[in-house]
């Protein structure tokens, strides 16, 4: 919020110090070579800008609060795990209601590789297969790679 705000402070002073330039009759701003007729169409022109960007930012907000355009199916389909099987190519497992599929996917290409009879139950993420706290794992990994310090 507080990048809204010192967005609108900034477009608010710098509309309003263009607008007294604009005001000024036939002076312009000295040294930068803008009439008052000049500084009038340029305010206009920020202005309009800072408009645009705004409501970009606002409308931006509101689908990152609302959730976006797929809300009504978020509950029903779940990625359980995907393979990379190459530079562009996948495998991923999906879960849709109590049916589990493995599809291929491709650039361009979805396809059903197979329908699970049997569900895989996935496994819990927060246990990991290498026990122990980070020093531990790092002592293990370079003492893999003969680095024993």
């Amino acid at each position: 919020m507080s990048v809204f705000k010192s967005v609108a402070v900034g477009s608010i002073l710098l509309s309003l110090s263009l607008t007294a330039l604009a005001n000024e009759s036939g002076v312009g701003a000295t040294g930068l070579g803008i009439t008052g007729d000049g500084a009038a169409y340029l305010g206009q022109l920020v202005m309009g800008l800072i408009l645009v960007i705004l409501a970009i930012l606002v409308l931006g907000f509101m689908m990152r609060r609302m959730g976006g355009m797929n809300a009504g199916v978020s509950g029903e389909l779940r990625v359980l795990g995907a393979v990379s099987l190459g530079a562009r190519e996948r495998m991923v497992l999906v879960q849709a209601g109590k049916t589990q599929l493995l599809l291929g996917v491709a650039p361009g290409r979805v396809q059903t590789l197979h329908v699970l009879d049997e569900p895989i139950q996935p496994k819990d993420r927060a246990v990991e297969t290498y026990p122990g706290n980070f020093a531990e794992r790092l002592r293990h990994a370079m003492g893999r790679q003969g680095r024993v310090s």
